[in-house]
């Protein structure tokens, strides 16, 4: 009912027609998975505690100021969020159309960094510096066109009904497509980057029912691979000098092993519940390196302990459990190969950077996703939180 002055009285008219449409049942808002949402929200907002903890006492990094990195968190997470609402705006259909143009973009911009406008940060040369302090990694980016190129090209014929399954040469060509990103981001060189694309390609393949020769040959090609990478010395010394670390954990404790070494020290220092958070001798004391990027899982463990770290995995487990379920219900092979490749791409990653914290994986210079700071990819994982949203939300009701 409106008054005389045009205003609408709660309850009726089209405020309540507005809120009819929002809690209907085929309303976008009701189709959306929130506890996806709400489980990345969460692990970016305790990444915020952590990288603040991790940050605050670090002059030599946050410029004097204790809340620069905390300020710059939130900052990339509401970007990261922005992005999210975007991309499920457009749609994965909708990029579909312009997946061509999303890839050379992004490989244009991983060819950046084998120019001289490229950057060494923390050892990898993965990144582009642009002024006012703006840094670009580009090879998170490719992650995402990895994933929805070669979903474009496995379920094209799939989709269309023409066949059952991706055939030999349908499978070749999105193998091809993967490979020149995979092999420039393999020059910089980003090993940890190349060990997530190779994965997220053999989650890919799963996912779109090729056949099992082709995975079973991935596998035995990325195992060749690997040896031929370590006997040409296409690693720098510092990436060997992890793997050495990882295969014996006593090797030079105050030299290559005092990363893991720390990591472990602090972890292990937190016990059932932590010693508080913003009281971790190891993290006030700035012992372990690089905490609020690569090893802000140590600053859960030390300071939240065994329960707040399980939280995270916990948080981790939810938004795979629900992404899972996403990959199974959608009835497009083209939806379910984007969510697997989102799957296999955070589930790697975040056991890669948890496993080389506790010394079950080598050190790869991986960040955990939503918790790690860094805006590159912030705003990466955040899109393929879009991705995943926008395959429940365009799938039909009955399934």
């Amino acid at each position: 009912m409106a008054g005389a002055g045009g205003f609408s009285v709660p309850g009726y008219g089209p405020e309540r027609s507005t809120m009819s449409r929002l809690l209907a049942r085929d309303s976008p808002a009701r189709r959306l998975d929130w506890p996806i949402i709400f489980s990345a929200l969460a692990l970016s907002l305790i990444g915020a505690s952590l990288v603040y903890s991790a940050t605050r006492n670090r002059t030599e990094l946050n410029q004097g100021d204790p809340y620069y990195f905390l300020v710059r968190h939130l900052l990339n997470t509401g970007i990261g969020l922005a992005l999210m609402v975007g991309t499920l705006w457009l749609g994965h259909r909708g990029l579909r159309t312009v997946v061509p143009i999303l890839y050379g973009v992004s490989l244009f911009l991983v060819l950046l960094v084998l120019t001289p406008m490229g950057a060494t940060i923390n050892g990898a040369h993965a990144w582009l510096v642009f002024p006012a302090g703006f840094s670009l990694q580009p090879s998170e980016f490719c992650k995402i066109t990895i994933i929805l190129g070669m979903a474009m090209l496995l379920a094209a014929r799939v989709d269309a009904g023409d066949r059952e399954h991706p055939d030999h040469r349908t499978v070749l060509q999105a193998l091809g497509l993967a490979a020149v990103p995979i092999l420039v981001v393999l020059l910089m060189p980003d090993l940890g980057s190349v060990m997530v694309m190779v994965l997220i390609v053999l989650g890919v393949l799963l996912a779109s029912g090729a056949s099992n020769r082709w995975v079973f040959g991935l596998i035995g090609t990325g195992a060749l691979g690997a040896l031929a990478v370590w006997q040409l010395g296409v690693l720098d010394e510092y990436q060997i000098n992890r793997f050495a670390a990882f295969a014996n954990p006593e090797l030079d404790p105050a030299g290559v092993g005092y990363n893991t070494n720390q990591a472990r020290i602090a972890i292990g220092s937190g016990g059932l519940t932590g010693t508080g958070l913003f009281h971790g001798s190891q993290t006030t004391g700035q012992f372990v390196p690089e905490q609020q990027t690569d090893f802000v899982f140590t600053v859960a463990g030390e300071e939240l302990g065994f329960v707040g770290a399980g939280a995270i995995i916990l948080l981790l487990a939810v938004l795979l459990w629900r992404a899972c379920r996403i990959a199974r219900e959608t009835t497009e092979l083209y939806g379910t190969v984007v969510a697997a490749g989102i799957i296999a791409w955070f589930a790697f990653q975040a056991f890669e950077n948890i496993g080389m914290t506790l010394g079950i994986m080598p050190v790869a210079g991986l960040p955990l996703p939503f918790v790690s700071y860094g805006g590159t990819s912030m705003f990466a994982v955040w899109i393929a939180i879009g991705l995943l949203q926008s395959i429940r939300v365009q799938r039909p009701m009955s399934a």
